[in-house]
């Protein structure tokens, strides 16, 4: 059996993002092994995906070497007997557990300067390879491979007793269509849309007879309890009281997602949900939404995309410009084309 070790990214969206290239490893080697090397708090997506075999929590936080902690763990894997070792992240420290366990090929881009460190190091063409879930699903192919086109999406798919265990868990119901937000964005405020401009699109939805759920972590909780006051008490808020496995699961209930350039709009997105996708700091030109049912809205303005966390100029025009009526606007169209 052909055993793989893959190094995940620290990200739920690029999490789910590696999907496509997880497949295509399934379908080059046939009946192998895919382990997963990843941060704990992906884990509630990596159980979903039926590509992945095993998961191997990564205890090491961002951006710390721990060098002889990561010595330790390689060494511990080397038992394993690892074919292969594809390291998504590109940084030299996310190399190192697969050198350590001696992988005999290490596959990945470039990066930090990771000659050696892999030795099926990969350069990056990002004139051939805009999309991160292209660059992904490139290593899954030989050094001179190409990946298949048209790339088929990320797919996610959960079950309705998973589904209906998670409803019954939080007390909810789908007697009522579902509008679920998701205003959180953990990279940093620069891509969330304005409090306010939540409050007002829920109550439009509400008045259309919808319910809406706030979806999102503890962090995004301040957040969820201010739109949820501006609006006069119509939102169920859940950030904070659910999982990651619990909020997959809600997203697949609803009838329409409108969601910040976040992981949870990935994996909305990833089990084809209507979806309004708002774009701001970022760039939909790199990590856009992959569903036929996802519109992307963004305000075409000269300082945007700045992928900044925090606006650099002050104004936060890219989102303070794109108004809840504009979204409403584009609801519609989207309600006349999917039938929501």
């Amino acid at each position: 059996m052909y055993k793989i070790l893959v190094v995940a990214p620290s990200w739920v969206g690029d999490a789910m993002l590696m999907q496509p290239m997880l497949a295509r490893l399934k379908q080059r080697h046939a009946d192998c092994r895919i382990d997963i090397l990843a941060p704990p708090w992906t884990a509630g997506l990596l159980h979903a995906l039926p590509e992945v075999d095993h998961i191997i929590t990564n205890p090491f936080p961002h951006g710390a070497l721990q060098l002889k902690a990561r010595f330790k763990l390689g060494r511990e894997l080397r038992a394993a007997g690892y074919d292969q070792a594809v390291v998504l992240p590109n940084s030299l420290k996310s190399a190192l557990v697969p050198f350590f366990a001696g992988i005999p090929l290490r596959t990945g881009f470039v990066g930090e300067s990771r000659y050696g460190l892999l030795n099926d190091a990969r350069k990056l063409d990002k004139t051939v390879l805009p999309f991160m879930v292209e660059r992904f699903a490139f290593l899954a192919e030989t050094a001179d491979g190409q990946i298949p086109r048209s790339l088929a999406d990320p797919k996610l798919s959960i079950s309705p007793a998973q589904r209906d265990l998670t409803l019954q868990k939080l007390g909810l119901t789908l007697d009522r269509p579902v509008a679920a937000f998701c205003p959180g964005a953990e990279y940093g405020p620069a891509k969330r849309w304005p409090e306010s401009y939540y409050a007002q699109l829920a109550q439009r939805f509400h008045a259309q007879g919808y319910v809406i759920w706030l979806i999102g972590s503890g962090k995004d909780s301040d957040v969820a309890t201010e739109i949820d006051q501006l609006s006069g008490g119509l939102c169920t808020n859940l950030c904070g009281k659910t999982d990651l496995a619990d909020a997959i699961a809600m997203l697949g209930c609803a009838s329409v997602v409108v969601s910040n350039d976040s992981g949870l709009m990935h994996l909305a997105a990833a089990q084809d949900r209507p979806m309004l996708a708002l774009f701001g700091s970022s760039s939909p030109q790199f990590t856009p939404p992959l569903s036929p049912q996802a519109r992307v809205i963004k305000i075409d303005i000269a300082c945007s995309p700045c992928f900044k966390r925090v606006c650099p100029l002050g104004h936060f025009n890219c989102m303070i410009q794109l108004t809840p009526e504009r979204v409403w606007q584009d609801f519609e169209k989207l309600q006349s084309e999917t039938h929501i």
